[in-house]
């Protein structure tokens, strides 16, 4: 039984990672949550259940041409350092208190969604207007806009 629970939680993480909704959250509060894992441990499983989520992402982002090439040097050292520095700073706090800081940071986080987002109310000329992908588009339509 506890393989299908580990199932569906991964692939509920997966999805939201895939949306860009954040299913580390997903992953990080069932392995603590539930499964008694430490916080630093469940860190690290979290990073390597991402790596093979961000090879596809960026995989898909370079065949799509989605990727800004003068901005790949500064998002690497800017990463590494963040990383670091994360590193570090979970050292110095501890298991315990990391989790603590984590459990007030999920709070936070969820009464700002509920209580504190700004209401807007989108019509259909309000959304954001998608441009056609060039090589997706036929010949007809290639007609008309030329």
């Amino acid at each position: 039984m506890d393989w299908l629970v580990i199932a569906v939680v991964s692939l509920l993480s997966g999805i939201t990672a895939s949306m860009g909704l954040g299913g580390g959250f997903v992953l990080l509060i069932y392995l603590t949550a539930f499964a008694g894992m430490p916080q630093m441990e469940a860190q690290w499983v979290n990073l390597i259940f991402f790596l093979p989520i961000g090879a596809l992402s960026l995989w898909l982002h370079k065949k799509n041409n989605l990727i800004v090439k003068e901005a790949i040097w500064p998002a690497v050292f800017t990463g590494i350092a963040g990383v670091a520095a994360g590193v570090a700073a979970a050292k110095f706090l501890g298991n315990e208190r990391l989790t603590k800081i984590f459990a007030v940071f999920l709070l936070f986080i969820g009464l700002k969604e509920l209580f504190f987002q700004e209401k807007k109310e989108k019509t259909f000329f309000q959304t954001e207007v998608l441009q056609p992908i060039p090589h997706l588009l036929c010949s007809e339509h290639q007609k008309k806009t030329d």
